[in-house]
């Protein structure tokens, strides 16, 4: 990931802790790619390890990070359901 990305995605990240938002993964991260919401994480994790963060931003950090992974186990789970397997027949079957 680019510096500037991840230098915007710990901005959104700390704007969205200042405005005081409970769980601020319920908003724009609905409308994340898997690949975007990978990069969240690792935005995330990042931060998580920074030794200074202090303790309240860092269980912030930490219920975002549970939720983004929760939703996309959901989205993974969707498209495990639309794939497709062969049959012994050649036809096919939803998964």
């Amino acid at each position: 990931m680019d510096e500037r990305k991840k230098d915007a995605l710990i901005s959104t990240t700390a704007s969205e802790l200042a405005s005081g938002q409970e769980n601020p993964a319920q908003g724009s991260e609905a409308e994340l790619s898997l690949e975007e919401s990978f990069e969240k994480l690792d935005t995330l994790l990042e931060r998580l390890e920074d030794r200074e963060i202090p303790l309240e931003e860092a269980f912030t950090l930490y219920q975002q990070g549970v939720e983004l992974i929760r939703r996309c186990n959901e989205r993974i789970d969707t498209v495990e359901k639309k794939i497709l397997v062969m049959t012994g027949d050649g036809g096919f079957d939803e998964f």
